[in-house]
């Protein structure tokens, strides 16, 4: 029994560094992969931001368009289609029957 103990105590004693090498080389895995990992976070923030300002940018100006021509874009729809009417019914009009009643 002695034997084994007198085998056992060198393997520990040496085991020791190793294993604590070994947690230390772990730990240091860990943290680059966190130090990527905040990287590709504040690369990811910085894009939705930039997306985000555009789509607000987007919104304001449609908010001033509606609000300063509002009324004014509801009339041109309403001209254009009146215009549309208008070009609808003198399409089925011949070239001749215009030109006589000019002469």
């Amino acid at each position: 029994m002695e034997g084994v103990i007198a085998l056992l105590i060198p393997i520990l004693a040496l085991s020791i560094p190793i294993v604590a090498i070994w947690t230390k080389h772990r730990q240091k895995i860990i943290e680059m992969q966190v130090d990527a990992t905040v990287s590709n976070t504040a690369e990811r923030a910085a894009q939705y931001a930039s997306q985000v300002q555009q789509l607000e940018d987007r919104v304001r100006v449609l908010e001033r368009i509606v609000t300063e021509k509002g009324y004014d874009i509801a009339t041109q729809i309403d001209a254009l289609r009146d215009q549309r009417r208008v070009d609808e019914t003198e399409a089925g009009v011949s070239l001749e029957t215009k030109q006589r009643g000019v002469a």
